[in-house]
């Protein structure tokens, strides 16, 4: 059951177990189930992350294939700084969220059969390219939805004993995850951070106000579908290492965040969760992982994805940068494309 909302319909209660594909995004209602592949599959992998070196572990995937706009600006104004990588990021990566997918991929193709036909052999490579991204993008984000990943973020969400939490997210972005979170768990407050403006102006400033996130009514218990102008929400532009909160959230998120910093800095990115966190809290961490459908996706999305360092990890690499990092893993285990952490310090 939808209702009419300034020209938009918004999703009710009773659309729950719902799914449905719009030009830019997948909806999706569903509830986890055991059986199907879109849920948290607790690894189980390590039983005593003190006994796990890193020969063991071995080391993550380094993606070293820059995007071109990088490297036009790196060969006119010299090596790119931390913040205009992220700035350069965050712009491009965007514009991928708000494309009229089908629409584009349609108007793609016919450009490639147009130049295919002429033999305009260096148009044909660049329609080609695009057409092939486009596909991709299509598969990973609105077929398979494993970039925000409803069903798989419900799943390693679960579970956590909070009431009307203060949640804060690291390296915001859009904040996809902690608006989730709040639907999970309502009535207390997210606190988005990120040192990008267009972060909070532009990805969660244009993040839709229809996309349903199916969570809890606090009273009731039971299933209720939340939209982001219903949360409360601050977004607080800063750099985290000059965020002047104390030890006041209920849990700390960060979400492809670990993966950006190498290994000299990753101890002081741990340290960032630990700061502002609640004694009893929850930190919460996802990364890529390493498998062959991320290392071929952040090849063929260069351009639109790699300004800035990134590793790829199995959940035993990530699970070993937290604990040296002084906190006890709860629950560790992978989604879709994802890595997923739940701990606390120790």
């Amino acid at each position: 059951m939808v209702y009419q909302t300034q020209n938009a319909f918004r999703y009710t209660e009773e659309d729950a177990g719902k799914t449905e594909l719009f030009p830019s995004w997948r909806a999706d209602m569903r509830k986890v189930k055991n059986e199907e592949k879109d849920r948290f599959y607790n690894a189980g992998t390590v039983s005593d992350w003190s006994s796990l070196t890193w020969k063991q572990a071995g080391r993550p995937y380094e993606v070293k294939t820059i995007s071109k706009s990088k490297r036009t600006y790196e060969e006119a104004h010299g090596e790119m700084s931390v913040k205009t990588s992220w700035e350069y990021f965050n712009r491009s990566f965007h514009e991928w969220f708000v494309k009229d997918v089908p629409g584009e991929l349609n108007a793609s193709k016919k450009q490639l059969w147009h130049h295919l036909a002429r033999f305009q052999l260096k148009d044909v490579r660049g329609a080609l390219g695009e057409t092939i991204r486009l596909s991709l993008w299509n598969y990973a984000h609105r077929i398979e939805d494993g970039i925000w990943d409803p069903r798989g973020k419900r799943a390693l969400f679960e579970g956590l004993d909070v009431v009307r939490p203060r949640i804060l997210f690291l390296g915001a972005a859009e904040g996809y995850e902690a608006m989730q979170l709040y639907a999970m768990y309502p009535g207390g407050e997210v606190v988005m951070a990120d040192y990008d403006e267009f972060c909070k102006t532009d990805r969660f400033g244009h993040f839709p106000d229809t996309y349903p996130f199916l969570g809890t009514n606090p009273a009731t218990g039971n299933v209720k579908v939340w939209y982001k102008d219903q949360m409360n929400i601050t977004y607080v532009v800063k750099d985290i290492r000059n965020l002047e909160f104390g030890k006041e959230f209920d849990i700390v998120l960060s979400v492809g965040l670990l993966e950006h910093f190498p290994d000299d800095l990753k101890q002081e990115a741990m340290d960032w969760h630990r700061k502002f966190l609640k004694p009893g809290g929850y930190v919460i961490m996802t990364t890529p992982r390493c498998q062959i459908k991320s290392k071929l996706f952040y090849t063929i999305m260069a351009d639109v994805m790699n300004h800035t360092y990134r590793e790829l990890m199995d959940i035993r690499q990530m699970g070993l940068y937290v604990y040296e990092g002084g906190f006890d893993i709860l629950r560790h285990g992978f989604i879709k494309v994802h890595n997923g952490i739940v701990a606390r310090p120790r």
